[in-house]
């Protein structure tokens, strides 16, 4: 009960928060919308900077840069990973100009739908860059901050061209978020 009062209180708080987001997808393997439930009561500073990217159309254009079958695609790179001007080479190592965020784990279990921060090997290294899974994958519950999870478009999300190689880079055009918007 103290947990849900507190949640209530954060939310209280914070009006301005988002609940959600819209990614529409375009390119040669997926086409359409995928929605996404942000839970800002688990990952309140990492809600909050995705939702202020989103809002700055930071996220527009921005390529699925790494995708890997049976485990999840990833996008987020909005300094390098622009499919127009950005440097698709680079992709997946660049961030914003946001500072890094202080990892916020949880006990939501990565499983199908849910929507990661990729970081480096340190923690504390989340920025821009996102994962939606694929699948359950045990192995990173509790060691990156879940951010979200897809309440329609899983289809869409089947359908993102895919990487090779074990890294999963995607070779020639990738699929990239259209436009993004914040959803209340």
């Amino acid at each position: 009960m103290r947990k849900l009062a507190y949640v209530a209180a954060l939310l209280a708080a914070s009006p301005a928060l988002a609940t959600g987001l819209k990614i529409e997808v375009a390119g040669e393997g997926a086409n359409g919308v995928i929605m996404i439930d942000l839970l800002e009561e688990v990952a309140p500073k990492h809600v909050e900077q995705i939702a202020s990217l989103a809002a700055e159309g930071q996220y527009d254009g921005v390529a699925f840069h790494r995708v890997i079958e049976g485990f999840m695609a990833q996008t987020g790179d909005v300094v390098n990973g622009k499919v127009e001007g950005g440097n698709m080479a680079m992709a997946g190592t660049g961030g914003s100009d946001r500072g890094d965020l202080v990892a916020e784990f949880s006990e939501i279990p990565y499983e199908r739908g849910i929507v990661g921060m990729a970081r480096s090997a340190d923690p504390n290294s989340a920025n821009s860059q996102f994962f939606i899974m694929f699948t359950e994958y045990p192995s990173l519950n509790g060691q990156y901050t879940v951010v979200g999870r897809v309440t329609e478009g899983l289809d869409v999300l089947d359908k993102i061209k895919l990487g090779k190689g074990r890294n999963g880079a995607v070779i020639g055009a990738p699929d990239y978020m259209k436009s993004v918007t914040v959803t209340e």
